[in-house]
């Protein structure tokens, strides 16, 4: 059972056998060639052997349109994906290249977590994956090293993070008070990290244990942050194995349903 996650940065696949075990998972970023990324992708997998297929995020809306592909939306495939692997969890929070979202969870009857609340971000990609793409392009930070990087910060500035614009403005002027990079950095993440709770989390109550997932929760600054600005104790927030590709999980959870249904 194959599914599929095509979001505005990088292309996710995941590969599922009848137990559910992942056989294969891949994360690539697309850089604006999303189909191609695809096409490659699918060479590697035995396309012969999958019983089904399902797709999401929001490059894969097209290609279901032209393939005949199920298309879920993204909080169905996360939903999905916390239910089949991490049934525990109260709290999701997810970050990708141009969107982010927090859902809440409550315990049903049966056992099994209901999604009990949901918000998303606006169309700014202020608190998103592109935001810390953006600003380490500015001072010439591979994204792969900016986690490790933020970590060395024992004094991170504050910096505005509501707008890009004004973050970019803020790092300059640091830049210019021959600010470490390090602290820089570790601000951004803070603020994206303050962003999150002041405008997706507005009004929610963030119960525990909470799970990160998203290409962005691969940034340990960015998991760190978190951990401070919820003051989150050692635990508490999760960010499980395969984190990066949840979205192209709960997809492929579908498409075993669906298959399994058909």
């Amino acid at each position: 059972y194959l599914g599929i996650d095509i979001g505005s940065v990088s292309v996710k696949l995941v590969l599922l056998d009848e137990k559910r075990n992942i056989k294969q998972s891949h994360y690539v970023r697309h850089k604006g060639q999303p189909i191609q990324v695809l096409i490659n992708l699918l060479k590697g997998i035995p396309l012969a052997e999958v019983k089904d297929i399902a797709i999401t995020g929001t490059g894969g809306k097209i290609v279901s349109e032209v393939s005949s592909i199920p298309h879920i939306n993204e909080v169905t495939a996360a939903h999905l994906a916390i239910e089949n692997l991490l049934p525990e969890i109260k709290t999701l929070i997810e970050i990708g290249g141009q969107d982010s979202k927090l859902l809440l969870f409550k315990k049903s009857s049966t056992g099994i977590p209901a999604l009990s609340d949901f918000s998303m971000n606006s169309i700014c990609a202020a608190g998103t994956g592109s935001f810390l793409d953006q600003q380490a392009s500015r001072i010439g930070i591979p994204i792969e090293e900016f986690g490790e990087i933020a970590l060395k910060s024992k004094n991170p500035p504050r910096i505005a993070g509501r707008c890009s614009v004004f973050a970019k403005t803020d790092m300059i002027h640091l830049q210019q008070k021959a600010t470490p990079f390090h602290d820089i950095l570790a601000g951004l993440c803070l603020a994206m990290a303050r962003n999150f709770k002041s405008t997706v989390g507005k009004g929610k109550k963030f119960e525990y244990p909470i799970a990160f997932v998203g290409g962005v929760a691969s940034n340990k600054g960015m998991v760190s942050a978190f951990e401070s600005i919820f003051e989150i104790k050692n635990g508490e927030l999760i960010v499980p194995e395969y984190h990066e590709v949840f979205g192209a999980l709960g997809a492929a959870i579908f498409a075993m349903r669906n298959g399994g249904n058909g």
